[in-house]
């Protein structure tokens, strides 16, 4: 795509029907090592896209906080992830916060407990980081926490959904304490109901905070699969599996809309849901999973 293609998207406003009305906002994410292949992200991505930034276990804290900052002098809100199992103490924590601040003029956090087994030290989940009230008290405006339609494994192996339940009306609980906007950011699945039925449920349950529904973007079958089991994607696996027995499909790029337009007909037909937009897991590259949303958008726009 031309240059002059992507410039035009940047600056060009989300269409109000169609699947618009849940790409409209959409975010993602990067790792310091894929963004520093990058040149210029204003090539890639709207304006004023939430650019994620993916703390991997390993990652120093100082390649994390020189992405921040490079993306916010390219003009795109931040939020880096907080992993608990990664910081060996509250100390560290506050370090980091104030260098994402100071260094970064970062003042949103995705908190986690992380994809570490064994934690590094006395913090092992995101309700121990916001019991700590460390990020009101350096200012941060918004707070973002996992959500899992499809359970987490590694929470309650069981198979049950009481310990992440658990730990959600914790956090609802915990919004309406605290100065900063909060949201449910979740896994990526596949199949648009495990969403909307997990979504429902725990509107029922008393939460309130928004969601936004975790998308894997454009990328290679066997690519996804891998990635779905690592990180220990649930039911909604089986659509992949099911892709993969279809030959006439086995070749093409996965692609997300089938997911995205059963997430946005839920919406249209459940107007107070939760759901509220995207968030874009480039698990195929960033640059497919934008041109991706420039075909949905374009495809949205009257003729």
């Amino acid at each position: 795509m031309a240059l002059s293609n992507f410039m035009a998207r940047a600056n060009r406003q989300a269409p109000s029907s169609g699947l618009g009305d849940i790409l409209e906002g959409w975010s993602i994410e990067v790792m310091p090592r894929t963004a520093a292949k990058i040149d210029d992200f204003r090539t890639l991505l709207p304006a004023g896209t939430r650019v994620y930034v993916a703390h991997i276990a390993g990652t120093p804290i100082e390649d994390m906080v020189a992405t921040a900052r490079r993306l916010r002098d390219e003009g795109f809100p931040v939020m880096p992830h907080f992993p608990a199992r990664s910081i060996p103490d509250s100390a560290t924590l506050e370090d980091w916060i104030k260098r994402y601040r100071n260094e970064a003029d970062v003042q949103e956090a995705l908190l986690l407990g992380g994809g570490q087994q064994e934690p590094a030290g006395s913090l092992d989940s995101s309700i121990q980081m916001l019991e700590t009230g460390l990020f009101d008290r350096h200012g941060f405006s918004r707070l973002h926490i996992a959500g899992h339609p499809e359970g987490n494994r590694d929470i309650d192996r069981d198979g049950s959904t009481r310990s992440v339940d658990k730990a959600l009306a914790w956090k609802q609980d915990f919004a309406s304490r605290t100065d900063a906007r909060m949201a449910i950011v979740t896994q990526f699945a596949f199949d648009a109901r495990a969403v909307t039925t997990w979504a429902d449920r725990i509107q029922r349950a008393g939460v309130t905070l928004p969601i936004h529904v975790g998308i894997a973007g454009p990328a290679k079958l066997q690519t996804l699969v891998q990635y779905a089991l690592s990180c220990g994607v649930g039911p909604s696996l089986k659509v992949l599996q099911k892709r993969a027995l279809d030959v006439t499909r086995l070749l093409v790029p996965y692609e997300p809309t089938e997911v995205v337009a059963g997430l946005a007909d839920y919406k249209a037909r459940n107007p107070d849901s939760l759901i509220e937009q995207l968030h874009l897991f480039p698990l195929g590259g960033i640059k497919a999973a934008g041109e991706w949303v420039d075909r949905q958008e374009n495809s949205s726009q009257p003729g």
